[in-house]
């Protein structure tokens, strides 16, 4: 995490105070907390403890404006969200169960609301007239009229010029007749259209359950819903499936409104008329059904009602659900709550009754009866199993059905042996199974096939399948191997029982491993995403800790390793009946240099592991015949041919007659490559050489990260000690960009060599040992604390003051006493014993190509007695490096 500076300024300043002593707090500069920052997690730690600082707290305050600002961003939570936040620490993170709702009683739910439809909805013909609704009469014809007339209390409608009509408790239909009839025969040549105009509202009654029981005055053409609306809907005791209707203390019809929500049946819905009742019973029965079901809810239930009607009123059953164990949980005739088990798929064995939980839990995800095919295939996923079924019924062509990359010698097969998971390995080879060699081996359900990649590095498949992909369905089929990174390897890590973290961890310990051998080791550049994606490396992880997880002192891990002169050593899992042969395989086959007529196995014996025991045998002769079969643990060692060499190639740059790269021989010296190379020309500068060695390079650039690593830390450490009133720190600038100058030196493993001695001449060369011969040099330079670093022509006459003096002279920082000289050959040496200022001797110790070097005074950054060797290494690198780059331009 990072911190402002700002933020970690004024955290720093408050914890110094209180810590440290005499009432004196440190006043660290920003630049010096940065400082701390880049130290590794562990040397903070350390420096936190000893002086007293909580890095907890420094953390915190760091988070502190980020979350202030990420908490003004976010929406208000609602009432319930508030509650939530006033739980405790502990209720906050314990899991909540999502409560159930009663069925259908949110769609009526709310405040009451009037409802009135009158003048957009269209009258039914069935609609019985009442006092006080309005007709309107059209007239066309030989007179064109309109009128709207009103029914009055006596039920009589008078439309002018025509006789009155008594109407009341005629249906709409029948008006229309009416009038009709009545216009054509009193008014010749007149035809009428009748409409319905404002409608006299009525007033009904609310009763029982509902959410605000009451009179209401509501439309004559509203239905039971209607008042339902006007009403509030139900309470949450009330029934939604026995709802009456009472029209002068008759019952008129009960109306489920489970028929309306669930199948959409509006029949029972009827028209209310003035003085009706809709009066809402309580409940009786309830049931909750929950789980694989497409509607969890609380439904109320009816003595009709059975298992289809339950499952119609949750939508019915999910396709994940497992009919064969549902579970009920029920009260019993004594009131105690039991469980059951029921079969749904057997209809006539479950009756629901009034309390009942239903529980309908998922089935198993896992696939059953299932082949799973991931690796270099064309085609990975799941396929089906039958009884039967081999490895030729999978691999049928291999172009067809294998990538181009994949490994025809080496394929697993893994098959689970219990309950509990565990695995056991089965090992073939494509090759076998193509060529009909090998015995067709018989799948099981649920076995999973693994094919390799006969490449390790991501880039050589890449390179492979670029060549090999010329159509657009071989561009097509090269993009499988991107869908296995989100595909194969979920699943296949989900089929051996481990999560992803589990992998990260094993990882991190190769990782370590790694990092402790590497001063020892060859250097491996290898890193995780540049493994190729069906690479042994990649694929093999899982199994391997799979079988690590599941070994017991009965039953040791079934692991096997390969070392030596192999395409792929490493660790392997062991087979069903492996023996050297299938391991060969396992590791890819031998390399050029293998020695065959004498390989190693050596094996533990398991029950004293200290009793090892080391067998010999012809490599050749037990690929034929298979005489020893392998057990857990074994390791096998294939040593390389005796004498065997690879090709070692050493370069000679510079002033030679014949410069170049040569081949050597294990054990050739530098004199015979001197003598290969012609020898030096006139020119050549031999004081002046430069060897380097891969080997020696790889121990440097360990030592400067450690370099630069405590020298963050001793910064950090004297700044803490240090009061705010000091003055004698080095500026951090000139601090900073040491460090800087540290991390962006690049070592060259230079070992110093004298040409003219024979201890040089008989030198061993290495694999990638360079030689460098500039030519010939007639300068001083002089570089470090001095007013102007500068090179001057070589005077024999002129002593280490006289360069010095002729550079400006020394600056304030500068260490005067430990003034030292590198020579042309990359040596270092003092110029007198006692000050450079006695000059007795110093004269005759400068030669042409030497370096003087001042060096910064420690005294001017709190007695650091690590800045002396940094900067000598940066300055021998510098100049190391500006020569063999003068040579190589």
């Amino acid at each position: 995490m990072k911190l402002s500076k700002l933020t970690v300024f004024f955290v720093l300043f408050s914890l110094f105070a209180t810590y440290i002593g005499n009432a004196q707090a440190v006043s660290p500069s920003p630049q010096q907390i940065e400082q701390f920052k880049k130290l590794p997690k562990a040397q903070q730690e350390a420096i936190a403890q000893k002086y007293g600082i909580d890095l907890n707290s420094l953390n915190k305050q760091g988070k502190k404006q980020d979350v202030s600002s990420e908490l003004e961003s976010t929406v208000q939570p609602r009432e319930k969200d508030n509650e939530f936040a006033q739980d405790s620490e502990e209720d906050k993170y314990k899991p909540k169960l999502e409560e159930l709702k009663p069925f259908g009683y949110e769609l009526f739910a709310g405040e009451p609301m009037s409802f009135s439809p009158v003048e957009l909805a269209a009258i039914p013909d069935t609609y019985l007239l009442g006092v006080g609704d309005t007709v309107k009469v059209n007239l066309y014809g030989k007179s064109n009229k309109e009128y709207e007339v009103q029914i009055d209390s006596s039920g009589r409608l008078a439309i002018p010029d025509l006789s009155p009509l008594y109407v009341i408790g005629m249906s709409f239909k029948e008006l229309k007749g009416l009038i009709s009839n009545k216009i054509s025969t009193e008014m010749i040549g007149v035809q009428a259209y009748i409409s319905m105009g404002e409608l006299n509202s009525m007033r009904i009654m609310v009763v029982g359950e509902a959410y605000k029981p009451g009179s209401y005055t509501v439309s004559p053409l509203a239905t039971v819903t209607h008042a339902l609306f006007v009403s509030g809907g139900v309470s949450d005791n009330g029934s939604l499936r026995h709802v009456q209707v009472k029209r002068a203390g008759k019952l008129i019809t009960t109306f489920d409104l489970y028929d309306l929500l669930l199948f959409g049946d509006s029949s029972d819905d009827i028209v209310l008329k003035p003085g009706d009742v809709v009066f809402i019973p309580p409940a009786e029965k309830k049931i909750k059904i929950k789980g694989e079901v497409n509607r969890q809810a609380i439904f109320e239930l009816k003595e009709t009602d059975t298992l289809d009607s339950l499952l119609a009123m949750s939508g019915g059953l999910k396709a994940s659900a497992n009919k064969s164990k549902v579970v009920v949980s029920r009260y019993n005739g004594d009131g105690k709550r039991i469980t059951l088990n029921f079969d749904f798929t057997k209809k006539s064995s479950y009756k629901p009754m009034n309390g009942d939980e239903i529980s309908v839990h998922a089935a198993s995800a896992r696939l059953q009866n299932t082949v799973t095919l991931i690796g270099a295939v064309t085609n990975p996923g799941h396929y089906e199993w039958h009884k039967g079924k081999t490895l030729k019924d999978v691999f049928k062509s291999p172009r067809e059905d294998l990538l181009p990359i994949a490994d025809f010698g080496y394929s697993l097969i893994i098959r689970e042996v219990n309950f509990k998971g565990d695995i056991e390995i089965q090992q073939f080879s494509l090759q076998d199974i193509f060529d009909s060699k090998d015995e067709n081996i018989e799948l099981y359900s649920n076995d999973t096939i693994v094919v390799f990649s006969r490449y390790q590095l991501r880039e050589e498949e890449r390179q492979l399948l670029d060549d090999m992909a010329y159509s657009e369905e071989q561009l097509k089929l090269r993009d499988n191997i991107k869908l296995w990174e989100q595909f194969e390897r979920d699943e296949f890590l989900k089929f051996i029982g481990l999560k992803e973290d589990e992998l990260f961890e094993l990882d991190e310990d190769i990782e370590l491993i790694t990092s402790i051998d590497a001063l020892f080791q060859e250097p491996e550049d290898t890193k995780e995403e540049d493994l190729a994606v069906f690479s042994r490396s990649k694929l093999l992880a899982p199994i391997l800790k799979k079988l690590e997880r599941q070994a017991t002192p009965t039953h040791p891990s079934k692991l096997f390793a390969v070392n030596g002169r192999v395409k792929f050593p490493g660790v392997y899992p062991l087979p069903e009946n492996a023996d050297f042969k299938s391991a060969v395989q396992a590791a890819g086959g031998f390399l050029e240099a293998a020695y065959l007529k004498k390989v190693e196995l050596t094996r533990v014996q398991n029950s004293d592991s200290k009793l090892v025991e080391h067998l010999q045998f012809d490599g050749l002769h037990e690929l034929e015949n298979s005489t020893i079969k392998l057990t857990s643990k074994d390791t096998i060692n294939v040593f390389p041919t005796p004498n065997w060499q690879e090709r070692l190639q050493v370069k000679v740059v510079g002033e030679v007659k014949f410069p170049g790269i040569y081949t050597i021989k294990r054990g050739e010296t530098l004199d015979s490559l001197l003598k290969r190379a012609g020898g030096f020309s006139e020119y050549a500068h031999k004081d002046a050489a430069i060897f380097t060695r891969e080997s020696i390079k790889r121990k440097e650039t360990s030592q400067l990260q450690r370099l630069t690593q405590e020298l963050r830390r001793d910064i950090i450490t004297n700044t803490f000690q240090k009061s705010r009133t000091a003055n004698t720190s080095l500026p951090y600038e000139d601090m900073d960009q040491i460090l800087k100058d540290l991390s962006k030196v690049e070592a060259l493993g230079r070992l110093v060599i004298n040409l003219d001695k024979s201890s040089t001449q008989e030198l061993q060369l290495e694999d990638g040992d360079a030689l460098y011969i500039p030519a010939i040099q007639d300068s001083v330079s002089v570089i470090g604390e001095v007013n102007l670093a500068a090179t001057h022509l070589f005077d024999a006459s002129k002593s280490v003051e006289d360069y010095i003096r002729a550079s400006g002279g020394l600056k304030q920082k500068a260490d005067d006493e430990r003034i030292y000289i590198i020579k042309a050959n990359g040596s270092v040496e003092l110029p007198s014993q006692s000050s450079w200022f006695a000059v007795n001797n110093a004269a005759s110790q400068l030669a042409p190509g030497d370096t003087i070097v001042v060096p910064l005074d420690s005294q001017h950054i709190d007695n650091l007695t690590l800045w002396s060797t940094a900067t000598q290494i940066v300055y021998q690198l510098g100049l190391a490096a500006a020569s063999i780059a003068r040579l190589t331009d």
